[in-house]
């Protein structure tokens, strides 16, 4: 029995890890196999305790990434009834710090909405197909891959939803707004294309770097920094300003096709000024001590 192929089949079929989270894991753990002497599922607390000195010099995310490899690795393997001991309490718990998402303010956002609702008024393909973008962006969250990607028939033609492939080849129900609906039924007919894309492209459909490109046009043309803009800015003013109006955090994190809560918690940095005015506004004590 190969562990290692094993398990990494099972991420693929059982929890829709993408290819890339698999391919890393994989170089991780054949790694791991090779500095214990191979047989890495029979690897002693020891030895895995040598692994992470090893590692210690590594960027806390890359070394985060190999423990939680080998975590998991350990799991399944005890889990398939191949050990009853867990040896990777031996190794240490990095906490990689997650980078904290850059933000548009509203009116940011208001003001690439006003540069791309001007130019789309004389119906050009180029300006009407940059409105939807934005409105597909900001208004439900997607991803640059998922945008580009999408499929004509993703358009719903009654339920107000698309159906979004994400990470890992997991599909999502995402709500279209009502602006981004005309959006898209004005985008439609200006088409002129056969292909099957929602947003076609000579080879197949739009890449995600001229998305990039385009949207860093947009940003001048808004009298913003090109550098403060890009798809991935976008989906994070929509996680954050649906925080700031009072979204569940559940409610987000399916909206945004995210796996575990804890990529979505990230966002609630950005609510802590709003918190902390609604407990010294609505708790119980601040509105006894407002009486007083």
């Amino acid at each position: 029995m190969n562990a290692i192929a094993d398990f990494l089949a099972m991420l693929a079929a059982e929890r829709g890890a993408a290819r890339n989270t698999i391919l890393a894991y994989g170089r991780d753990l054949e790694q791991a196999d090779e500095l214990v002497g191979g047989n890495l599922e029979e690897a002693s607390s020891a030895q895995l305790a040598k692994l992470g000195q090893g590692w210690s010099s590594l960027a806390p995310s890359t070394l985060a990434r190999k423990i939680s490899a080998l975590r998991q690795f350990f799991g399944f393997v005890i889990d398939e009834g191949l050990r009853e001991d867990d040896p990777t309490h031996a190794m240490p718990r990095p906490t990689a710090r997650r980078p904290l998402p850059r933000i548009l303010s509203h009116a940011e956002v208001e003001a690439l909405f006003a540069a791309a609702e001007e130019a789309a008024t004389a119906d050009s393909p180029a300006a009407v197909r940059m409105l939807t973008f934005l409105e597909l962006l900001y208004g439900s969250g997607l991803r640059a891959t998922e945008l580009v990607a999408l499929p004509l028939s993703a358009v719903p033609r009654d339920a107000p939803f698309l159906t979004v492939i994400g990470k890992g080849g997991q599909a999502r129900m995402v709500p279209v707004s009502q602006r981004a609906s005309a959006a898209l039924q004005r985008w439609l007919p200006l088409r002129d294309s056969d292909s099957p894309w929602l947003f076609p492209s000579r080879t197949g459909h739009l890449s995600r770097v001229r998305l990039f490109q385009l949207l860093r046009e947009l940003a001048v043309r808004a009298d913003l920094p090109p550098e403060k803009l890009s798809p991935h800015v976008l989906r994070h003013a929509f996680a954050t300003h649906l925080l700031e109006g009072g979204a569940d955090l559940r409610a987000l994190q399916t909206l945004l096709g995210h796996a575990d809560i804890s990529t979505t918690q990230i966002y609630t940095h950005v609510d802590a000024a709003r918190l902390v005015k609604l407990v010294n506004e609505r708790h119980p004590l601040a509105q006894q001590r407002a009486s007083d």
